[in-house]
């Protein structure tokens, strides 16, 4: 190969990295409520491109696992989707009516919930449950292909064969999850969305869970959206990281750069508190709580807790701002300490 075409080659993956496999643009939900409606995500525009893993972090309540349930289209009553566009490969999943969002559901785009103790049928057998979802979509298999196709996936999530015929009371918790893992990716979508896929697990299974997500992105080049609030977990796992407020995303970056250097105040604070073993620091924490998500304040959502606030904070709504290559930030005041 010349050099020429080594320089096309290596352009081309580049390109192909960079390529979008959803597009969120402009989303808003809300939740009615007697006194006004609760805004849970204000606007969030963000994109997840082929093949990475973007992490999306933030306090709880903050509007996380809301954006994940729009984005598939699951949000329940009294919530509802306002406005925006969600593009999965370049189709806008808002103007799909429920006989196509089936079709793309599992197929295009699946789950991984937050609860697998709760998310597994626990009077279906393991290879039944991924059957269902295998045959759902693409009809009825023959026994033979269906049960090769099963161990496979079982196999590639790091689950010995004999969990085929086992009943999810019979697996530990780690086992459960990497089941709920193989229902995802059965059917090869090419994205994923993790929501808080380890948080009712242990440390050591935590790690291997992680490492389960990772060999998954690796084997079949999956695009991922790893919801949660372990910043830790997020700079093993995560490409890029989003990090909202009260609704709202502040911030995007590549995970590198937003635990060397995170420009928004918000960012900073949630980065200072992940425990040092290296030295004794006293924790940071900012004053107040998050304000009331029916009547957000004028100008920016985190200038009641901000430490840096000014008077254009409390007024004027930050736009996000790309301030280094593909780093961008919602703030004002970001030039006084880049």
């Amino acid at each position: 190969m010349t050099a020429s075409e080594v320089s096309r080659s290596v352009a081309t993956r580049r390109e192909a990295s960079r390529e979008l496999v959803l597009d969120v643009r402009a989303l808003r939900v809300h939740y009615a409520t007697p006194l006004g409606d609760v805004i849970a995500v204000n606007g969030v525009s963000f994109g997840v491109r082929r093949g990475e893993i973007l992490g999306l972090v933030g306090e709880s309540g903050c509007g996380k696992s809301t954006t994940a349930m729009a984005i598939l289209r699951l949000v329940q009553a009294p919530g509802r989707v306002l406005g925006g566009h969600i593009l999965l490969n370049g189709t806008d999943l808002l103007g799909l009516d429920e006989k196509q969002l089936t079709r793309v559901r599992w197929r295009d785009l699946a789950l991984i919930p937050q609860g697998a103790m709760n998310s597994l049928n626990p009077v279906m057998r393991v290879k039944d449950q991924l059957a269902d979802a295998v045959e759902a979509h693409e009809g009825k298999q023959p026994a033979r292909v269906l049960k090769d196709r099963i161990l496979e996936t079982l196999s590639t999530v790091g689950l010995p064969s004999r969990v085929y015929d086992l009943f999810p009371h019979e697996l530990s918790g780690g086992m459960k999850q990497r089941v709920c893992i193989a229902m995802a990716v059965i059917l090869r979508p090419s994205l994923i969305i993790a929501d808080e896929p380890t948080s009712a697990l242990d440390v050591v299974v935590q790690r291997v869970v992680a490492q389960t997500l990772l060999d998954v992105r690796e084997r079949l080049n999956v695009s991922m959206i790893l919801i949660g609030h372990d910043m830790g977990l997020q700079a093993q796992l995560v490409d890029r990281i989003a990090v909202m407020y009260a609704g709202n995303i502040v911030e995007i970056a590549p995970v590198q750069a937003a635990f060397d250097e995170p420009l928004h105040p918000y960012t900073q604070l949630l980065i200072s508190s992940i425990p040092s073993i290296k030295e004794r620091k006293p924790l940071r924490v900012t004053e107040g709580l998050t304000h009331d998500l029916r009547r957000p304040p004028p100008g920016c959502v985190f200038s009641l807790r901000c430490p840096h606030v000014a008077p254009e904070c409390r007024e004027l709504v930050p736009q996000m701002r790309e301030m280094r290559p593909d780093h961008f930030v919602a703030c004002h005041r970001v030039e006084n300490w880049m």
